[in-house]
């Protein structure tokens, strides 16, 4: 879809897939390669995925949600501070607040196991559509098909476990379902703090500066691989674990970058929809993006003041906010660029050319029309229509509802699947137990933001089919008292109780305030999700059909698929962009971010500690300088296609070595993730000279700069 929707802006076949793309590597089609050689790729194409030293090999899936690199014969590994916050985060104390002041382990024995971290290295992957369709996929109707592919997943999985216990199996849907690959990892289970630097620069500039350019932000931590000490594999955390040794590691360089050279980043892409109709973009700007950036807007504003009023609450608080920001303002923007640039109205004009096309084009069988016979845009409209108001109402609900204040998780889990305890067969003696977590949230704190969020889901919420019957309880008991309720739900629920029996089989259970809040949510939910169910089922057959009618319009080009947190790559040039007639320049220096951190008592996201003020004021930087500017560069863009995932993933140079780590996209290309704008989308990149001069300078981590061996 990308060559037509270029087109609409008059580029050429070829400038249109310069840059844009988020390839998988087994497939890599030739015109891609021939691109990058173009541009200044000097690998032979095999070492990007084939070959044991493969440039994939040190890529990785860094816990489910972002990417990595490994950098080292022992197996450390870069990913973004942001990536890291939350195990940096779950280490910090008020007494050691690693957060705040940043964490350096001066010997193996010094670095922090972290529960639930993994990385992921991918092994392989393959297309199985020929094969699932042998096996009756095909057969199936659209919305059997999901629990048919985990099916044959975990016979796959099962079969490959018995051949290697550490491989796991995942089939995944591409090109919107109209193909199916299965992709091989190997999971490793210890992966260990090594070093981070303080939050201030780590995190510098905050919400403020993110999405934003210029940006001076040190976003990078460093973790480490562990592994069994007889199979050098992969093993569950014990302190006999040794550090990982990989076949090989990505070479990190300190010779730095100019304007045009090429770069390419690997790593997990999230979720992208490129494909997605006029309908499909509307809804995501007015029904999703809209209620989700109000809703968050109103929860942020109550964890900000309650985390600037204690370091014990910001330290609880620090990653939910950081979570739930990011795409607040990541909404906002979006839809930003979606007026700014017509998009809706570009994409309607793109729809009626395949109209056209489907009119007019031959095809010689009816197995080729298959695919997209039934597409009908008239009832993909009013499919949309009708959807419309239930997803506003489900986005704020979801909004309003999940991962917010620990009762609401509590009264959601107490519904989902809760371990039960105590002697089976005998229900009046089983029961719930929550473990003490109040190292991970605040009273006061959520009381407020669970108040004010229920009260804003009313303003917003018109038709009261809509409405938990809690809210009768608000009105009629607690005279439309919204902290009144949420108090004493969080003073005297058993659902609050830490570390005692809960006796779900008992009637005071039932009449339990919070029991019944989460059981009227889940009522609330389940008629939503009823409701939207058929519609969604129809929608998505069509836009499965739309997508296949553009990969067959545009049989003659490569098309990659939209982002579904695959191993992806995508390769561009180094470079500024210009907007409104004045260029952004292409990277940043110290210079920068030391008279932005002279405004600190304007912005409090612009504070740093003394010392970073003294690093940065320096005037010789020595072999961190970069050799054409004499300075020491902190930030810098290139035209790579990314989106969330991709936090953490390495951009690499022609050769295949380290320049740095991919951390955000800028705000005049935020509607990338539904279409690519070549000519404003551009990745911001910490530069990994910036990283190891403050692991040098900052954290004195001699024994980690030694093991890196910068060349």
């Amino acid at each position: 879809m990308k060559k037509l929707l270029l087109s609409l802006f008059g580029l050429c076949a070829l400038c249109a897939h310069a840059d844009e793309g988020m390839w998988t590597l087994y497939n890599l089609p030739d015109a891609v390669v021939s691109q990058m050689k173009q541009y200044g790729f000097q690998l032979p194409a095999e070492q990007l995925y084939q070959t044991d030293n493969a440039v994939k090999n040190a890529v990785v899936n860094f816990g489910g949600f972002c990417s990595g690199v490994v950098v080292s014969a022992d197996g450390l590994v870069f990913t973004n501070h942001h990536c890291g916050f939350d195990a940096i985060r779950r280490h910090s104390t008020v007494e050691h607040d690693y957060l705040l002041n940043g964490f350096v382990a001066k010997s193996y024995g010094e670095e922090l196991p972290n529960e639930d971290l993994f990385v992921s290295f991918m092994i392989d992957q393959k297309d199985v559509t020929d094969e699932l369709n042998r096996l009756g996929m095909d057969k199936l109707k659209h919305y059997e098909v999901a629990d048919f592919v985990d099916s044959i997943e975990n016979a796959w999985q099962k079969d490959i476990r018995q051949k290697d216990s550490t491989l796991r199996v995942e089939v995944k849907p591409f090109y919107e379902g109209n193909k199916y690959y299965c992709t091989t990892y190997r999971d490793f289970n210890d992966v260990r703090l090594v070093f981070t630097v303080p939050k201030s620069m780590g995190k510098f500039g905050g919400e403020t500066d993110n999405w934003m350019w210029p940006r001076q932000t040190c976003d990078f931590s460093v973790f480490r691989i562990y592994a069994d000490p007889k199979t050098g594999g992969p093993a569950k955390y014990s302190k006999d674990n040794v550090p990982y040794h990989p076949k090989s590691w990505a070479q990190v360089s300190m010779q730095g970058y100019k304007p045009g050279d090429f770069c390419m980043i690997m790593g997990y892409p999230g979720s992208t929809s490129r494909y997605l109709s006029s309908y499909g973009i509307q809804e995501r700007r007015d029904d999703i993006n809209a209620p989700r950036a109000q809703v968050r807007g109103v929860k942020q504003e109550v964890m900000l003041r309650h985390m600037r009023a204690s370091e014990a609450v910001r330290i609880k608080y620090d990653s939910k906010y950081a979570s739930s920001s990011n795409y607040w303002k990541n909404s906002i923007g979006m839809n930003k660029c979606i007026d700014s640039i017509g998009l809706i109205n570009q994409k309607q004009q793109f729809e009626a050319r395949i109209r056209h096309w489907m009119d007019t084009v031959k095809l010689a069988t009816a197995e080729q029309r298959a695919p997209f016979e039934k597409l009908d845009f008239d009832k993909l409209a009013e499919l949309y229509q009708q959807r419309s108001k239930l997803t506003h109402i489900r986005t704020l609900f979801m909004e309003t509802f999940f991962l917010q204040d620990q009762l609401t998780t509590r009264a959601w889990a107490s519904n989902w699947g809760k371990e039960v305890h105590g002697p089976a067969g005998k229900p009046k003696k089983q029961y719930y137990l929550y473990e003490d977590n109040s190292d991970e949230w605040d009273e006061a704190t959520d009381v407020e933001m669970l108040a004010v969020l229920l009260k804003n889901y009313r303003q917003h919420v018109t038709d009261d089919d809509f409405l938990p019957d809690f809210y009768e309880t608000i009105d009629e008991k607690f005279h439309g008292d919204y902290t009144a309720y949420v108090s004493t739900m969080y003073k005297k629920s058993q659902l609050m109780r830490n570390g005692k029996p809960i006796y779900f089989n008992k009637k005071s259970y039932n009449k339990d305030l919070g029991v019944q809040y989460g059981l009227d949510l889940v009522e609330l939910q389940t008629a939503i999700s009823i409701a939207r169910q058929k519609l969604t089922r129809e929608i998505e057959e069509q836009e499965k059909m739309l997508c296949a009618a553009v990969l067959r319009m545009e049989q003659d080009m490569p098309n990659y698929s939209d982002a579904n947190f695959t191993l992806r790559m995508t390769y561009g040039q180094i470079g500024e962009y210009t907007l409104g007639g004045r260029p952004s320049g292409y990277y940043t220096t110290a210079r920068s971010l030391w008279d932005k951190m002279q405004l600190a008592d304007q912005n409090f996201e612009y504070f740093a500690e003394p010392v970073m003020h003294e690093l940065m004021a320096k005037k010789d930087f020595g072999r961190y300088a970069d050799p054409l500017t004499g300075t020491l560069q902190l930030c810098f863009l290139s035209n790579n296609d990314i989106t969330g995932g991709n936090s953490g993933s390495p951009i690499f140079n022609g050769k295949g070595e380290l320049l740095g780590l991919a951390f955000d996209g800028n705000w005049d290309s935020l509607a990338s993730d539904i279409f690519f704008d070549r000519q404003l989308a551009r990745t911001i990149n910490v530069d990994v000279r910036y990283m190891l001069f403050m692991m040098d300078k900052w954290g004195h981590a001699d024994r980690l700069l030694k093991e890196i061996n910068a060349k």
